[in-house]
This record gives structure tokens, C-alpha cells and sequence, in this order.
């Protein structure tokens, strides 16, 4: 297969084919590991946050971890926790609130009489 025809059926440029092949010859293949200062620079003080409360979620830790003066973003928070397997999965939240609508059912009692107080209310004002 003409180099051509493979860059074409994989979407990429013939030039940035090229380019790869060569740095490929001299040095091996030079794509990541890329350094990750960010990460680096916060991961101690979100893997804290994120085991103290592991209900929470990224948007939290970031505002928490803000208010303690570090500078970091909500997708270096998010990452941080994917990399320490800190973080819950999708289907947390919906469990979470399937189990409150629960909750609420079990101590929810339809009513049998009128509102006594109501009434009470009612006689007071006829007086």
C-alpha cells in the first residue's frame, strides 16, 4: 500500500506521517510521556481531600483545595482523582437519588382525616 493511500484511510497528513517516520529512525517513537508539573505540583493535597470525603466530587475538591490558597484547575482535580482512583463512578449520583426518593416514599403516609390543626383553627375563629 502506497504511504498515500495509508495516510488518506487513517485521516492524517502524508507531511506528519513523514515527519514521525524520521524522528522515529534517530530517537524511537517520541510521543509522551509527556512531564505533568500540574498534577505533580497538587496531587498530594487533592488525593487528601479525595479520601477524607470520597462522596465528593472534582467541582467540590477544586473549591476546597482554592480556599486553602492552591492554585490548580477543576480538570487537573479531575484527573488527579482518575489517577488515584478516587472517583466514583456515573451511576453514583442516580443511586444516590433513587435511594432519597426511598427514603421519602417510606416515611411518606397519605393523609386520613383533615389537618386537625386546620380545625382547631377553624373552631377558634367560629368562637
Amino acid at each position: 500500500m502506497s504511504t498515500a493511500r495509508f495516510c488518506r484511510l487513517l485521516y492524517i497528513p502524508e507531511r506528519t506521517w513523514r515527519r514521525k517516520q524520521v524522528r522515529a529512525g534517530i530517537t524511537g517513537f517520541l510521543s509522551g510521556p509527556w512531564p505533568r508539573p500540574a498534577r505533580n505540583r497538587s496531587r498530594q493535597v487533592v488525593a487528601d481531600l479525595g479520601s477524607k470525603h470520597p462522596a465528593w466530587g472534582h467541582r467540590k475538591i477544586w473549591a476546597m483545595a482554592r480556599h486553602g490558597g492552591h492554585q490548580l484547575t477543576m480538570s487537573t482535580v479531575l484527573r488527579v482523582l482518575r489517577d488515584e482512583g478516587l472517583l466514583l463512578e456515573a451511576s453514583y449520583q442516580r443511586e444516590r437519588r433513587r435511594l432519597a426518593a426511598e427514603r421519602k416514599a417510606a416515611f411518606c403516609e397519605p393523609p386520613t382525616d383533615p389537618n386537625p390543626a386546620a380545625l382547631h383553627r377553624g373552631e377558634a375563629e367560629a368562637r
